[in-house]
């Protein structure tokens, strides 16, 4: 038996990296299918696997270690089971875009909030810098100054300088990190940045809808060149939260932290309560009324929306 780290699943499938460097085919031994319960996959990208070869060049992963951490969301077909994305994550990377297409608010929002919730330090990385109006220019400013003055390391980058993607490649170094993002927001040609040669096909954007074209349909693992790995995630188009309660939803808002105990009252809601210190907070302009909305609408929505793709 040895131990691996599990690259990408495919099905039944599981491509596994071993401590040797070699890269195999596995498949999961049956009493592990059946632990996955409240989950649609039992072993995920970014999983330390430990594998055992029951025959020539036939792989079994029959352990699954225990995960420091994971990216999780509702199950596209399967309402009551959830889906992870991948484990064991040191950093996470939302690619953010103004236009072409546009990235909402409340798109970054979950995101951040999933990855508060599960401890994993999170930035924003705002491409496409190259093709900023002056409305764009404005509405970028704002939303960084946003997204700062609440701790979330910001950048501003355009893919087609190299200076800037230079720049970039540091903050990947030695790290797993996991690219989310929109179809269409540079995922794909950030990674061929990455990784030289591996050359990842890039979506063209929609005229009509000014939305990117769906190109990666599962997560993947990927080494990457002086260390780490970067994940490469579907064009998720809406980031349904999972595994997180109305009730504990405003502890993940790192701002509303500031001010939830001095409510009125310990229940408070922070939506139409008397005396809410919240409330108070966006209407004298220390909490961002976008990410306050962002809040309402995962309060009172999340039951009803799916994860959607192109």
């Amino acid at each position: 038996m040895q131990d691996g780290i599990v690259l990408k699943s495919l099905g039944q499938v599981y491509s596994v990296l071993t401590k040797n460097g070699d890269v195999v085919s596995c498949t999961l031994k049956g009493n592990l299918r059946m632990k996955a319960i409240t989950t649609t996959n039992p072993a995920v990208v970014g999983d330390t696997v430990t594998i055992d070869e029951v025959a020539p060049n036939e792989y079994v992963i029959t352990n699954v270690a225990t995960r420091k951490n994971y990216i999780i969301r509702k199950s596209k077909k399967l309402s009551k089971q959830f889906q992870i994305i991948a484990s064991n994550i040191d950093q996470v990377f939302v690619l953010v875009t103004i236009s072409h297409p546009k990235t909402n608010n409340t798109f970054i929002d979950r995101i951040l909030i999933t990855a508060e919730a599960y401890r994993i330090e999170a930035h924003l990385i705002f491409n496409k810098t190259d093709l900023y109006t002056e409305k764009n220019k404005a509405d970028a400013v704002e939303r960084i100054e946003t997204y700062t003055n609440i701790g979330y390391p910001c950048h501003s980058v355009s893919l087609l300088d190299d200076r800037q993607v230079a720049s970039l490649k540091k903050l990947f170094l030695n790290k797993v990190s996991l690219l989310c993002g929109m179809s269409g927001t540079g995922k794909s040609t950030l990674i061929n940045h990455l990784v030289p040669g591996i050359n990842r096909k890039t979506g063209i954007i929609s005229k009509a809808h000014k939305k990117g074209t769906h190109m990666t349909t599962f997560s993947e693992m990927i080494p990457l060149p002086g260390g780490g790995f970067v994940v490469d995630t579907p064009g998720i188009q809406e980031f349904g939260l999972a595994d997180i309660s109305k009730y504990e939803l405003s502890q993940y808002f790192r701002e509303m932290n500031l001010y939830r105990d001095k409510c009125k009252f310990n229940s408070c809601m922070h939506a139409n309560e008397p005396g809410c210190a919240v409330m108070q907070a966006v209407d004298e302009g220390k909490i961002a009324v976008s990410r306050y909305e962002s809040y309402l609408s995962m309060l009172f929505n999340e039951g009803e929306e799916e994860v959607r793709y192109d």
